[in-house]
């Protein structure tokens, strides 16, 4: 390891590069660079900015003897790469020593989901009339419905739903505004919840959509809560059961019904189509199994 020299914290480069990146990437992705580029000065004992090849290897290689996840040691590089190519864009260097970094094979992890009959069950799970219920019934049915994040369905106001058009404007990642279409059955909840439900939770006068019992604005934790209730009511399993699945679940049931991948990228808002790829391959293993428990020839023993 290299002898301490100075400050990593004092580096201008860095900051420059942290300053630019915050126009285009997600608050908590400078945050995550920030803290990379940190470490790695910290190790160096001097700016990221004058790190060698030699340098880089060795640093790589000590994070892998440290049994850092591949998921943490492939970001890591990737700030650190992301850093090289803007100095070299700003002709502060010629060559980039993080190019030859070879990265750790990443297990790609295929999305749990619901199946169309247990989505079923999780909605019909908040049947009541009473306040409450409307809003659960609502909430699950716009995640579900729309495939939204929970930050995004707990963050939608009340003018952020066209109920005529069938249409919800929201706010993803990196502040990125997208419109979506909501089904039916979602806009005859939404409906219900905002003539029935809404009114009688709304003691603040509130401009959110979904509010909890106290009137105030209703929470990540909050929805959370709400799917676990309505899970074990369903006869789920509650703690399998969280508002990313229904995102996973609005996504493979619309491959599987035929959507091609672009749209479902776009309603998802995702940045890469690798990602939205993921769900087609939820779709093909389901696909697999309904062959092998189905046709004659194929059923395995």
């Amino acid at each position: 390891m290299a002898t301490p020299r100075a400050d990593p914290a004092a580096d201008p480069e860095v900051e420059g590069f942290l300053a630019l990146l915050a126009a285009r990437r997600a608050p908590k992705t400078v945050d995550a660079y920030r803290r990379d580029l940190r470490a790695l000065g910290d190790w160096l004992g001097g700016p990221p900015s004058k790190a060698t090849s030699e340098d880089l290897e060795r640093w790589l290689a000590e994070l892998r003897a440290a049994g850092l996840s591949p998921a943490t040691i492939a970001r890591r590089v990737a700030a650190v790469r992301s850093f090289f190519r803007h100095l070299i864009l700003l002709g502060a260097r010629t060559d980039s020593p993080a190019a030859a970094l070879e990265l750790p094979r990443r297990r790609r992890r295929l999305p749990r989901t619901l199946s169309a009959a247990e989505a079923q069950r999780l909605i019909e799970a908040a049947p009541g009339t009473t306040p409450r219920s409307l809003r659960d019934r609502a909430l699950v049915e716009l995640l579900y419905g729309a495939g939204l994040r929970v930050s995004e369905a707990v963050g939608l106001g009340k003018t952020d739903i066209d109920l005529e058009r069938r249409l919800v404007a929201c706010t993803g990642k990196g502040g990125k505004e997208r419109v979506v279409p909501v089904g039916r059955h979602a806009i005859d909840a939404l409906r219900r919840y905002l003539a029935h439900g809404r009114p009688y939770l709304d003691r603040r006068h509130r401009p959110e959509l979904f509010l909890n019992a106290q009137g105030g604005a209703l929470t990540r934790a909050g929805a959370f809560l709400i799917l676990r209730r309505l899970a074990e009511r369903a006869g789920l399993e509650p703690g399998r059961v969280h508002p990313h699945l229904l995102r996973h679940s609005f996504a493979t049931h619309l491959l599987e019904g035929g959507a091609d991948l672009r749209s479902v990228q776009e309603m998802l808002g995702h940045a890469d189509l690798a990602t939205t790829e993921l769900y087609t391959h939820v779709s093909d293993r389901r696909r697999r199994d309904v062959y092998f428990r189905s046709h004659p020839h194929a059923r395995r023993n």
